[in-house]
């Protein structure tokens, strides 16, 4: 029996027992996980195709340990312009060992989830105010559950960039250090002074 399910932004086809490197997950080492977003099972040559899901399906696995993967090279030039620019890349992985793939499952929890994020949605604050912060940056906070201004003041840098890179490797570049500082003022109130620090700022960074 296997399945073909999404984690962490990626399509895996597992089976029982079997070992899977994916984004970091913000589990701890030892916890398990459960992902729902099943999109085929294949038990026994009966196959189940989603649309998009396969309701109530879910794979359970146990988080063995969090780690970097290789370094990726990225190089750019532009000829005659004098343009290059090399940069370096290590994806946070988690090693996850699959236990069990369930064919069906409750699915009453469901329509509660989705109550439960419109109401935090209705809640969250426009992330996208931070200076650096698209759309798609604002979003992997919000799913991480930062979805204020408040929230995010609190946050350390580093964790902001983890959660960035878990997110997307194309969000991995975004320089986190001032977002802290940029969302206790928007907190505050404080639109004016965010502006003259905005202004200061070249690439994420306080001049």
């Amino acid at each position: 029996m296997y399945a073909i399910v999404e984690m962490a932004g990626q399509q895996f086809k597992v089976a029982k027992d079997q070992k899977v490197y994916v984004h970091r997950l913000q589990g701890e080492v030892g916890s398990k996980v459960t992902f729902d977003n099943v999109l085929l099972l294949d038990e026994k040559g009966n196959v189940t195709i989603g649309a998009p899901a396969i309701e109530g399906a879910s794979v359970t696995a146990q988080i063995l340990s969090h780690l970097k993967g290789d370094k990726v090279i990225v190089f750019k030039k532009k000829r005659r312009k004098g343009y290059i620019k090399k940069n370096g890349h290590r994806q946070f992985l988690s090693e996850i060992l699959i236990e069990s793939i369930a064919v069906s499952g409750s699915t009453k929890a469901a329509p509660k989830a989705t109550k439960a994020a419109s109401k935090k949605s209705a809640k969250a604050d426009d992330l996208k105010k931070i200076e650096g912060a698209g759309p798609k940056a604002a979003e992997a906070l919000v799913n991480a559950g930062l979805d204020t201004f408040a929230k995010v003041a609190k946050a350390d840098p580093t964790k902001l960039s983890e959660i960035l890179t878990e997110a997307s490797s194309r969000l991995s570049h975004l320089v986190t250090t001032t977002w802290p500082k940029q969302a206790g003022l928007a907190a505050e109130g404080k639109w004016d002074e965010l502006k003259e620090l905005q202004d200061r700022l070249d690439g994420g960074i306080e001049k």
